[in-house]
C-alpha cells in the first residue's frame, strides 16, 4: 500500500482538529473572559533510507540524506492570553482585569479554581460570588444596608451604607498570577484549575508585582477575532481537501498499477 494513504490521513485528522478548535472559539465569542485556543502540531517519524553524511566515494560524503515523512500529529492546544476587549457595563459589581491575573474562587467540592470572569454577584449571606455562585477568595462580605459599592484599581472594596456618609472598606480583592497560565486546565464554567505545568500561583495586590489592574464597571470580552477564526477555518478546510486529493491520487496510482498485467 502507498505510504501516502496513511500520511494524508494524519493530515486530514489534524485539519479536522483545527476546525473543531475554531468552532469552540467562535461558539465562545461572547463568553466573558474567554481566551481563544490554537492547536500546535508536530511531524511524525521519518523513514531514513539514506543517512546524511554517508560516504559515496573515497573521501566524498553526501551533503544530504534521503528521508520520507509519515505525517503529522497534534501536540497540544495552547490558550492565547491576549487582552480581550473591555465592555463598559456601568454595573458596580462588574470588574475587568487589565493585564495578568485571575480571580481566585473556592470550589464547593474542595480545592481552588481561577477565572477571568468578573461578573460578580452577592449571594444570600452577603458574600461576593461569581455568576455561578462560587465564593471569591479571600471571602468578602457586603453589608446588607450597602447602597453603593466602589472597587479600586488595586482591588480595595469600599461601601457606602445608609448610616454612614463616608466609605467603609470591607475587603480587598487579590489576584493570582501564574508563571505559565497556558498550562492551566479548563474545567468549563469559565473556571481554570492549577496543574504542574502552570506552576504555583502568586497571590498579590492588583497593580503590583506584574499583576494587572482592576477596572470597575467593565467586563473583559473574549479575545476571539471572528475574521481571524474564519480565515483559519478556510485554510484548514482547503488543507483537508488537499490531503484528501493525495489519497485520491494514491488510489489512482494503484489502479494504474493493477491494470499493468491486464
Amino acid at each position: 500500500m502507498l505510504r501516502a494513504f496513511s500520511t494524508a490521513a494524519t493530515g486530514m485528522t489534524a485539519q479536522q482538529m483545527i476546525v473543531d478548535t475554531i468552532a469552540n472559539n467562535l461558539a465562545n465569542m461572547n463568553t466573558v473572559g474567554f481566551k481563544r485556543s490554537q492547536v500546535d502540531f508536530q511531524d511524525l517519524m521519518y523513514l531514513k533510507l539514506q543517512e546524511a553524511g554517508r560516504e559515496v566515494a573515497s573521501g566524498v560524503t553526501a551533503p544530504t540524506g534521503f528521508e520520507v515523512g509519515s505525517g503529522v500529529r497534534p501536540a497540544s492546544t495552547l490558550k492565547v492570553y491576549t487582552q480581550g476587549e473591555m465592555d463598559n457595563t456601568g454595573r458596580d459589581l462588574d470588574i475587568a482585569i487589565e493585564g495578568d491575573g485571575f480571580i481566585q474562587v473556592s470550589n464547593p467540592g474542595g480545592g481552588t479554581r481561577y477565572t477571568r470572569d468578573g461578573s460578580l454577584r452577592i449571594n444570600a449571606t452577603g458574600n461576593l460570588v461569581t455568576s455561578s455562585g462560587y465564593i471569591v477568595e479571600p471571602a468578602i462580605t457586603i453589608p446588607v444596608n450597602a447602597r453603593s459599592i466602589s472597587i479600586g484599581k488595586d482591588g480595595t472594596i469600599s461601601v457606602f451604607t445608609d448610616q454612614n456618609t463616608t466609605a467603609t472598606t470591607v475587603g480587598t480583592l487579590t489576584l493570582a498570577r501564574f508563571p505559565n497560565p497556558s498550562g492551566l486546565s479548563n474545567e468549563g464554567g469559565n473556571l481554570l484549575v492549577e496543574t504542574p505545568a502552570s506552576g504555583t500561583p502568586t497571590m498579590g495586590t492588583a497593580g503590583q508585582t506584574g499583576i494587572g489592574t482592576i477596572q470597575q464597571g467593565f467586563l473583559e470580552r473574549s479575545n476571539v477575532q471572528m475574521v481571524t477564526e474564519l480565515v483559519n477555518m478556510i485554510t484548514a478546510q482547503r488543507a483537508y481537501e488537499i490531503n484528501s486529493r493525495a489519497i485520491t491520487a494514491g488510489d489512482q496510482m494503484l489502479q494504474t498499477a493493477n491494470r499493468l498485467g491486464m
